[in-house]
C-alpha cells in the first residue's frame, strides 16, 4: 500500500454532522502525490457536473496518483445546502446503498515517462443510488485514516421540474456594450403547490463554474401569475472578462497550438507556450471557447487517461510587475484555487512573469488572474484579461426550494444561459 504523506488543511477535515463553522467544501486535491482531477457528466466533457434525477445521466469522476502501484482508497458523499456547507440530512435520507465505497475501477499508465494510477468513479452505481436532489460533495480518502481528505469534488443533482428561460444582454443597467453581461430570466411556478418565492426559493449563478464568481440571488423582480421574474438586480450583473486562452499539447513529437517548442529533460516531456501579454487595453479578438475546461487527450492514445504523459508546461506572461498582489494561471485544471501549484514568479530580468506546472497531455483552457495581497481580497482577471462586453460566458443557474420546515435544500432546476459576440 502507498503511504500518503502529506499533511492534509483543517479545513478540508471530514465533514460530519451539523457545521458551526464554515467548511472548505470547494473542489481541490491535498495531496500532491494526485493530480488531474476531472468531474463531468459522462459522454459531455464541455457539460456542467449536473445530472438530472429520474434520467440516465451519471456524474464521472477521474484523477491520477503518481506511484508505481495502486493505493486502496475509499469515497463518501455529503450532501450540502444551496452555500454548499453540509446539510441536516443523515446519510440515509440522501443515498441509497453505502455510502463509503472502495474504488476498485484503477488502471495503470500505458507507454508513458511519467508513471500513474489512473482511477475512476461513476455514480449512480448498483451500490449507491442518489435519492435526494441538490448539491453533493464526493471526497476520496485513505480507509485506514478517514478524516484526512486526499480531494474532494462537487457535482449537483437536479430534479428539473422548473422550466425556465432567459437570456444574456450587454444592455445593462450599468451601460450599454461596455464590460459588463446582465442576465434576466424566468422561472415557472407552475410545478411547486403553494410556493412563496420571497421565502421559498434561493438561486445561485457562477460565470464558468468558477466558485469565486458566485452570486446568491433571494428576491426575484416580481410576479407575473406563477411566472417568477428576475431582472434588474446588481447581482445579476457581472463582469465580461475576456475569452480563456488555450493551448494544445497531445503528442510529443509535434509542437501543438500556441506552443513555441518541447523536449524531453531529466525524466519527462518540457513545453514552452509563446509568451503571453496582457490584454486588458486590447481589442477584443473572438477565439473558441471551453469556458475554462480542459480535457485529457494524446494523439495516439486508443485510452487517452491511461495513455497521456505528464508534461511539464511553462507559462511567460510579458507584463510589468503587480505590486503587493501575486499572479495565478487559473482554469478548471487549477480548481480555482490559488496557491503554490499555480502561482507565477516575476523575473525582473526578463520582465515577465513565469510559471511551470506539470499537466497531463491534452487542450486547455486557461487565464491569468491577480491577487491583491491581504486576507480576504480577491481574485481577479481583469488586471490582465480586461472586460469586453463580447465575451462568451456561460453562466450556470442552479434554483433551490426549501419550504418552510425542510431540513435541506432540493434543487429543482438547473440550467444554463450562453452570452457573448452580441
Amino acid at each position: 500500500m502507498i503511504l500518503l504523506r502529506s499533511a492534509i488543511p483543517a479545513a478540508a477535515a471530514i465533514l460530519t454532522g451539523i457545521c458551526t463553522c464554515a467548511a472548505d467544501t470547494t473542489t481541490g486535491i491535498f495531496d500532491p502525490h494526485f493530480r488531474t482531477l476531472k468531474t463531468a457528466v459522462e459522454d459531455n466533457f464541455m457539460s456542467p457536473p449536473v445530472i438530472r434525477m429520474g434520467t440516465n445521466d451519471r456524474i464521472r469522476v477521474t484523477f491520477d496518483e503518481i506511484a508505481e502501484d495502486n493505493s486502496y482508497l475509499e469515497f463518501r458523499l455529503i450532501h450540502c445546502d444551496a452555500d454548499w456547507q453540509p446539510s441536516r440530512l443523515v446519510e440515509s435520507e440522501y443515498v441509497s446503498g453505502f455510502n463509503s465505497q472502495r474504488i476498485e475501477d484503477y488502471a495503470f499508465s500505458s507507454s508513458t515517462f511519467v508513471h500513474y494510477v489512473n482511477y475512476l468513479v461513476t455514480l449512480p452505481n448498483e451500490d449507491l443510488r442518489i435519492m435526494h436532489s441538490g448539491n453533493y460533495l464526493l471526497q476520496v480518502y485513505d480507509p485506514d485514516d478517514p478524516d484526512r481528505v486526499i480531494l474532494q469534488t462537487r457535482f449537483q443533482v437536479s430534479e428539473n421540474i422548473i422550466p425556465a428561460d432567459g437570456e444574456v444582454t450587454s444592455r445593462t443597467d450599468r451601460g450599454y456594450n461596455t464590460e459588463w453581461q446582465q442576465l434576466s430570466f424566468v422561472l415557472d411556478g407552475e410545478g411547486l403547490a403553494q410556493l412563496n418565492p420571497y421565502q421559498d426559493l434561493t438561486v445561485e449563478i457562477t460565470q464558468n463554474m468558477r466558485d469565486d464568481t458566485r452570486r446568491t440571488i433571494r428576491n426575484p423582480l416580481r410576479l407575473d401569475g406563477k411566472k417568477v421574474v428576475y431582472d434588474h438586480n446588481q447581482d445579476l450583473i457581472f463582469p465580461a472578462s475576456n475569452e480563456y486562452r488555450r493551448f494544445e499539447s497531445v503528442s510529443n513529437g509535434f509542437a501543438g497550438m500556441n506552443v513555441d517548442s518541447l523536449r524531453y529533460m531529466g525524466s519527462n516531456y518540457h513545453v514552452w507556450l509563446r509568451p503571453d501579454s496582457p490584454r486588458a487595453e486590447s481589442q477584443y479578438s473572438y477565439d473558441r471557447t471551453q469556458h475554462g475546461r480542459f480535457l485529457v487527450h494524446e494523439y495516439n492514445a486508443t485510452d487517452s487517461d491511461i495513455g497521456a504523459d505528464y508534461i511539464t508546461v511553462h507559462f511567460t506572461l510579458e507584463s510589468h510587475e503587480f505590486a503587493d498582489a501575486d499572479v495565478y494561471v487559473d482554469g478548471e485544471f487549477s480548481h480555482n484555487r490559488f496557491d503554490r501549484s499555480n502561482i507565477m514568479q516575476y523575473d525582473r530580468a526578463a520582465g515577465a512573469y513565469t510559471a511551470s506546472i506539470p499537466l497531463k497531455q491534452g487542450a486547455y483552457n486557461y487565464q491569468y488572474v491577480v491577487r491583491p495581497h491581504g486576507r480576504g481580497a480577491s481574485a481577479s482577471p481583469a488586471p490582465v484579461e480586461g472586460n469586453k462586453y463580447e465575451t462568451e460566458n456561460e453562466y450556470g443557474i442552479s434554483v433551490y426550494y426549501r419550504p418552510p420546515g425542510a431540513r435541506a435544500d432540493r434543487l429543482v432546476t438547473f440550467f444554463t444561459l450562453e452570452g457573448g459576440r452580441f
